[in-house]
């Protein structure tokens, strides 16, 4: 029996992005085997292991978890490994070595290389060393964005490089819905019809920036927007700080994690983004799915989504003013805002999880024949 191993730093990655691809090796008869931290039962996973990866490249428990995962390599013949995220798809890469003299295939999927035009110093000298090194026990590396995947052809000369539309969006549950629809889910979520509902969802950290947003929101001339903010909170309620320092706290609304994503992007009015990098942000994805026009900071993940003045505005990274202004724009002139939202729905159909998926297989076939 053939067998594939899926590693990545933890397990939710899978659960959240990656279903589709354990179900098709285990319906084809494939063993599967996946790797990570967490205890989130995968469905269509033959075997789990729980590896105790920190995020950290310098932080000691990533000893432990090389250990682990190379016994688990070592105990298995695998025809493939595919990893993902930095420190799950180094040690990964790493714990096979051996195992690609035998003939095991590793590809590594990059959502987002740490190292990008405008990054600091620090990320080009201490992620870039590490990926051109790892390029070289890498079978076939994957890049989810033109920025990247340029770079990996100019920097990385071993692997075969490929160019995939991240990782798909769900178009089963993001699509289009009526006013009458967008009005009644309001009404059940506790809003009112006349809002204007901003939304982002993400998680709260530094790299998302929503202190922008926040900052944004005082400067608004529309009435009656709310900013809705969701996803878990890692930044220690700095932002609720925020919002309650510049007096608007009864403006911002954090949601917390929530399973209900496709409903609160029904019943918004335009999403917005403030994050500093991205590699193929999905969260955008559904927005623009549900015909939502997105007002973005300027990064190459936003820009391999949003093309500007057409389907979405992209602004300055950190310009409250700029992306006031655009919001302002929208909300007063239903015209572009309307043309936005078609286009926006219409040209994100090309990164739906059936058009990924097609090209996945293809590369898992081209490397196994």
């Amino acid at each position: 029996m053939k067998k594939i191993l899926f590693a990545a730093t933890i397990t939710d990655h899978f659960y959240y992005f990656h279903l589709p691809y354990l179900k098709y090796f285990h319906d084809i008869g494939w063993e599967v085997h996946v790797a990570g931290r967490g205890s989130r039962k995968l469905p269509d996973c033959d075997f789990q292991y729980d590896i105790p990866f920190e995020r950290s490249p310098f932080s000691k428990g990533n000893i432990e978890a090389y250990k682990q995962l190379k016994k688990v390599i070592d105990d298995n013949d695998f025809d493939i490994i595919h990893c993902h995220t930095p420190m799950g798809g180094m040690l990964a890469r790493i714990a096979a070595s051996k195992k690609r003299k035998n003939g095991t295939k590793v590809i590594y999927t990059a959502h987002g290389f740490h190292f990008y035009k405008g990054a600091p110093f620090l990320n080009w000298a201490i992620y870039f060393p590490i990926e051109w090194i790892m390029s070289r026990i890498t079978d076939c590396l994957i890049t989810i964005n033109q920025e990247d995947y340029d770079l990996a052809c100019k920097q990385f000369k071993k692997p075969t490089v490929k160019l995939v539309d991240g990782v798909g969006y769900n178009n089963d549950l993001f699509f289009s819905v009526s006013k009458e629809e967008k009005n009644k889910i309001r009404k059940e979520k506790g809003f009112f019809v006349n809002d204007k509902l901003l939304i982002y969802v993400a998680e709260l950290n530094a790299n998302k920036n929503q202190s922008m947003l926040i900052r944004m929101m005082s400067k608004l001339k529309t009435q009656n927007v709310k900013l809705l903010l969701a996803g878990a909170d890692n930044f220690n309620g700095e932002y609720q700080k925020l919002a309650k320092n510049l007096g608007i706290e009864e403006k911002v609304f954090f949601l917390g994690h929530r399973e209900d994503v496709e409903q609160l992007l029904k019943m918004s009015d335009i999403c917005v983004a403030s994050s500093l990098r991205e590699g193929l942000p999905v969260n955008i994805m559904e927005a623009m799915a549900v015909g939502l026009p997105v007002v973005a900071g300027d990064n190459r993940g936003h820009r391999s989504l949003i093309s500007n003045e057409v389907d979405g505005f992209i602004v300055n990274p950190n310009d409250c003013d700029e992306a006031a202004q655009k919001i302002d724009l929208l909300f007063s002139n239903q015209s572009l805002y309307g043309e936005l939202s078609k286009r926006a729905s219409e040209n994100i159909k090309r990164f739906s999880k059936e058009t990924v998926f097609a090209q996945m297989k293809t590369i898992y076939s081209d490397l196994k024949g």
